[in-house]
């Protein structure tokens, strides 16, 4: 479980003023599929950035299980069961797919337990298990790659921003498939910050973000209807 306690961030503009990105998020994170969404510049990927630790926080506090990790690094966090897939994943020359799943789980894992996570996300693992983490491979087939890593580590509460950005139609497709076996296997909390309808409608909460602020959460069922319409109340 995820608590956020009047979660604020701001920052300088270019004249020197205060610019504030996040006001006052105060919410409790422990449903299974959780996406928070809104429009360009609302603070999505900002919280998440928080979240992982990624974003120092301006004011509030931050705990996972009760445990206070407002002040803990990424490495502590990732520790402590938090992973965090970035908009664009990373290509690591010279690394394996093999590698690199052993290096999510944290110890060295067999073939064939590498396959099992790649087949998790509707790879062929053995055209995948002894490639390099290089341009052969598509934006999609990294997002899958990524999280098939996420499933390999296990974690308590995996953030996900944007996972849809810059992949193809078809790749996004088979990720909606991915993300819909996940939910089924799951153990663990996924955070996914996103805009796409297909991705809102498998969420068990949707949580809007305008101007830094929530203005709706609740089940898809109560707050898609309302905000794909354009018509969100304000909370509060």
């Amino acid at each position: 479980m995820l608590r956020l306690e009047h979660i604020g961030y701001a920052v300088p503009d270019e004249k020197g003023e205060v610019k504030t990105i996040l006001k006052d998020i105060t919410m409790t994170l422990d449903e299974r599929f959780i996406v928070i969404t809104g429009p360009n510049g609302s603070g999505k990927s900002t919280l998440a950035k928080i979240i992982a630790g990624i974003v120092k926080p301006t004011s509030g506090k931050i705990y996972l299980d009760d445990t206070d990790i407002t002040d803990y690094s990424i490495t502590d966090r990732a520790k402590a069961g938090i992973s965090f897939a970035f908009q664009q994943p990373v290509r690591f020359k010279g690394l394996t797919v093999m590698d690199l799943m052993s290096l999510a789980a944290g110890k060295k894992l067999s073939t064939g337990k590498v396959c099992d996570y790649l087949s998790e996300v509707g790879l062929c693992a053995r055209d995948y298990v002894n490639r390099e983490l290089n341009g052969s491979l598509s934006g999609g087939e990294l997002k899958r790659i990524e999280i098939a890593m996420t499933l390999a580590r296990g974690t308590k509460f995996s953030i996900m921003d944007e996972p849809e950005a810059g992949i193809d139609l078809w790749s996004f497709q088979s990720l909606i498939r991915v993300f819909e076996n996940l939910y089924r296997s799951t153990s663990g909390s996924i955070l996914i910050i996103s805009h796409q309808e297909r991705i809102l409608d498998i969420a068990d909460r949707v949580i809007v973000l305008e101007s830094g602020s929530v203005t709706a959460d609740g089940s898809k069922d109560k707050v898609l209807p309302a905000f794909l319409s354009g018509t969100c109340p304000k909370i509060g």
